[in-house]
């Protein structure tokens, strides 16, 4: 199961609004985002798209307290795309015009009906409220491509950080955008062909909204998948530094052995002074070791400084006598 689906999975399982005017801001959002209306012989009827099966009976708690009546669901052949079934939630026709310009979605007049794309302002007047709106769009609206870490290695991920809104309605996302920003919730909006998205890409932003729609559970499997990826970045930091300490320790090392036969060949190691004979005997003796560790084997006193510079001096006679 994907992240989005179980960050709304988990918002369902928690409670539902308390408030008639929260109840009325969810259905708000949820309608901007994934809601639909037909009409049908002069009759509205209003109804919902999803693939979430949970998200009947969660609606239909909301609409028996706000209204007494039972929603139905349906299921059709060309409702699955993708492997994914998608499931129509519809409201009853003598309530669907009611429900629809109580939500600030539907404006009725006497040559019919005119939609509001925008967020009704009296719908979200209210912290509270805009919160719900929020909730109710993210569960119509939202998808992700964040992917959680396995315990096996081969099930690690490297997926960024990203939840995006997606609507034909540049009303409605700007609109979203704004109200967002209020909670500190800063995102961005695009244009994909005839699509817009709004995304957020911040991994504490996501955080936030999670925590904001009430996804407690997915908020706080989000802060361990940050955690866990920021401990193997820095142990892979660490390794790439140690893999690249050992590269330079053993392209020095052969450099210097190197040059260390070059003076062998040409004039033999007995012809340098004893203080470079016995640096040039013990590199050769000990072609991988570190600097630390000739030091460590070293008869001589020297620091590290000392002994470097004996052994670049080795390569600057070599040079020379190449040349």
């Amino acid at each position: 199961m994907s992240f989005s689906k179980e960050s709304k999975l988990d918002i369902l399982g928690n409670v539902v609004p308390e408030n008639d005017c929260c109840m009325l801001s969810f259905l708000s959002g949820l309608f901007h985002s994934c809601g639909e209306i037909v009409k049908s012989q002069g009759i509205i009827v209003a109804s919902f798209v999803t693939d979430i099966k949970e998200l009947f009976e969660y609606l239909n708690k909301i609409t028996q307290r706000l209204y007494g009546e039972k929603l139905d669901i349906q299921i059709n052949d060309d409702y699955v795309i993708n492997k994914t079934t998608y499931y129509r939630i519809n409201f009853p026709k003598s309530i669907s015009g009611e429900v629809l310009k109580d939500i600030g979605v539907l404006n009725l007049s006497q040559g019919g009906f005119e939609i509001n794309w925008s967020s009704d302002k009296n719908v979200v007047m209210q912290d509270c409220c805009k919160k719900w709106y929020i909730t109710g769009a993210y569960i119509g609206a939202s998808t992700s491509s964040i992917r959680l870490s396995g315990e096996e290695e081969w099930k690690k991920t490297t997926s960024g950080y990203h939840i995006e809104f997606t609507s034909h309605s540049h009303e409605f996302l700007t609109d979203l955008a704004n109200i967002l920003a209020e909670f500190g919730i800063f995102s961005k909006l695009a244009q994909r062909k005839n699509i817009f998205v709004l995304y957020v890409k911040e991994a504490e932003l996501i955080k936030d909204l999670l925590a904001l729609v009430g996804a407690n559970n997915s908020a706080l499997a989000l802060s361990n998948e940050i955690i866990t990826r920021e401990r193997r970045n820095q142990v892979n930091r660490e390794v790439n530094c140690i893999n690249a300490n050992i590269n330079k320790t053993v392209s020095a090392s052969m450099r210097q052995v190197e040059a260390i036969n070059t003076i062998n060949q040409i004039i033999g190691i007995d012809s340098l002074g004893e203080d470079l004979q016995e640096v040039a005997m013990l590199r050769l003796a000990n072609k991988e070791e570190s600097l630390e560790e000739l030091l460590q084997l070293s008869t001589i006193k020297l620091t590290k400084s000392g002994l470097n510079h004996r052994l670049k001096k080795l390569e600057k006679i070599a040079k020379e006598l190449k040349s």
